[in-house]
């Protein structure tokens, strides 16, 4: 059973939500991505995903494209970012480490040296935005050789039989996105994502975690009671991006996030 599995079924024991970080790795460096990760962990986060900085983040809104573009002018790499766990790792055997982002990064490393580089590292499962399905098969072989869960977006255009054929390639959970549209959106309508993640439920076993448009209490609050876990990125991405006393800023919105959902 691998660190997703174990996360999911303790929190599962008290009813409690998993809270879902993102953020890019080497924004605004990685020494600074290192702190936030503990920072994170340290006030409530439950699985933290790692965006891996890339040219053309398609599916992001401008504050997670800011992120990339600030760590891309530290050149940060997936083989950073592989350290990067590694050095986290060191401190921390149990939070889930996701790595979030798109096909060209792992494609240029390599999938099977991806996979077994990041099982050796400590990544526990990916989340490749541009990935369909039918192109997964090898991505999918290797992950499954080396533990590492292959997680899979499901959009709320998307419908029920293709909505089952994601969800039976998947593993680890489901990421249904909640808004029509780029992360960061702000028109989340709880009662429609409440009908689609409940029909979405009786065609998996999988935990289901909701995010884009989630970025704070009221908002977590809002979707809390159908989902096993809520996704929070731009908010945060947002805060490093600011400056300033930064693990400060993310170190309270955490906790905002973390008591919401206990």
């Amino acid at each position: 059973m691998n660190r997703i599995k174990k996360k999911f079924d303790k929190l599962a024991l008290t009813d409690s939500k998993a809270l879902i970080t993102y953020i890019v790795a080497g924004d605004p460096d990685l020494d600074s991505t290192l702190s936030i990760m503990n920072c994170m962990v340290s006030e409530g986060a439950d699985i933290i995903e790692i965006g891996i900085p890339f040219s053309d983040p398609m599916a992001e809104g401008i504050s997670i494209q800011r992120g990339h573009e600030r760590a891309l002018l530290n050149k940060t790499s997936i083989k950073d970012t592989l350290d990067l766990v590694s050095k986290f790792r060191k401190s921390n055997k149990t939070t889930p480490i996701v790595f979030m982002g798109y096909m060209n990064p792992f494609e240029s490393m390599g999938v099977q040296e991806f996979c077994k580089e990041a099982s050796n590292k400590g990544v526990d499962g990916i989340l490749i935005v541009d990935m369909p399905p039918e192109e997964s098969t090898e991505f999918s072989k290797e992950a499954k050789n080396y533990g590492i869960d292959v997680i899979r977006l499901i959009a709320p255009t998307t419908d029920l039989s293709r909505a089952k054929e994601i969800c039976n390639l998947s593993s680890g959970y489901i990421y249904y996105i909640s808004v029509k549209g780029i992360t960061g959106s702000k028109d989340l309508d709880s009662e429609d994502v409440q009908q689609k993640v409940e029909l979405l439920s009786t065609e998996t076993n999988l935990p289901i975690a909701i995010g884009f448009g989630i970025k704070d209490s009221k908002s977590a609050l809002s979707v809390k009671d159908f989902a096993d876990g809520i996704v929070v990125g731009s908010v945060f991405v947002d805060l490093v991006g600011e400056g300033g006393d930064t693990i400060k800023k993310i170190a309270a919105k955490t906790k905002e996030l973390s008591l919401a959902l206990k």
